[in-house]
């Protein structure tokens, strides 16, 4: 769950699973974390709903060890 301010910098970010506080500085999250923005369309039971959600890197780890087909994993050279 992210909080800005009234400028629309970052204030905040609250994993949804734990709880957890992520650290921001200076409007920038300073530790790993998974943000999700889904826009539910036609076809679902959330059709016109969209969701935000934030998971801490400890809380996407054990999710992905439920996982019954293991999630496609990649190395990049260059980080953005």
């Amino acid at each position: 769950m992210r909080r800005y301010n009234t400028q629309g910098q970052l204030e905040s970010v609250i994993c949804n699973r734990c709880g957890k506080k992520l650290a921001v500085k200076a409007g920038i999250l300073r530790e790993g974390a998974l943000m999700i923005d889904k826009t539910w369309d036609y076809f679902s039971e959330r059709d016109g709903e969209v969701h935000h959600l934030d998971l801490c890197e400890e809380c996407y780890d054990e999710l992905m060890q439920e996982m019954k087909i293991p999630v496609t994993v990649e190395e990049t050279a260059e980080m953005l």
